[in-house]
């Protein structure tokens, strides 16, 4: 049998998260440069932001020739850009000054893949960076991770937006992602999802 979609979500309809959504208007526009690997990945939460989010766009690539129009986007940008990643240079929110009314930019890979974008687009650098105070843990229980400081790109993205807007209310974010996360784990087999919340627990 041909797999059902919803034609909202684009999830099938099986694991439809629809019933999580609710529309966040933000000041910060949000840009994910993500690695093409991510694209079709069953557990990508990049695919439910937009659902979310109506003001920011994903784009993707790995090169510094995928990325040239977002370049030529950010450089006639009216409004500070920060790039959200985690380096010796980069200060958080409170440190940095920085407001609501910007563009934070995320990158939605490994950490390895990540980290290989940021190095073929040194342009990046030019822009400063700002990293998380990472107070809990990631729901990311469906997906493996080998750091422990490690979000979902959706996870940064909320945690990120509250930090630089404290009006603003970003649980609808995290409400699809628990969404997605549960239902995924719902058609696991009874041994494996028992799996998932043993290592949960553990982390």
């Amino acid at each position: 049998m041909t797999r059902q979609y919803c034609n909202q979500c684009h999830f099938p309809q099986i694991s439809c998260v629809c019933s999580a959504v609710a529309p966040v208007r933000s000041k910060t526009e949000v840009i994910v440069m993500q690695h093409p690997s991510e694209v079709n990945h069953a557990k990508n939460s990049v695919r439910l932001m937009p659902l979310v989010l109506a003001n920011m766009q994903i784009v993707v690539g790995e090169t510094a020739a995928d990325f040239t129009e977002l370049r030529q986007y950010l450089a006639q940008a009216n409004k500070p850009v920060y790039i959200i990643y985690p380096s010796e240079t980069s200060q958080t929110v409170q440190q940095s000054g920085a407001q609501a009314d910007a563009i934070i930019v995320l990158l939605d890979g490994t950490w390895r893949k990540a980290y290989r974008i940021l190095q073929l687009n040194p342009w990046l650098q030019q822009y400063p960076a700002l990293h998380l105070e990472v107070e809990h843990a990631s729901q990311y229980v469906i997906r493996k991770a080998k750091r422990a400081d490690s979000l979902s790109t959706l996870e940064a993205a909320a945690f990120m937006l509250s930090s630089l807007d404290k009006q603003l209310d970003t649980s609808p974010l995290l409400n699809v992602f628990d969404a997605m996360v549960n239902l995924r784990l719902q058609a696991m087999p009874a041994a494996v999802r028992q799996r998932y919340s043993l290592q949960s627990k553990d982390e």
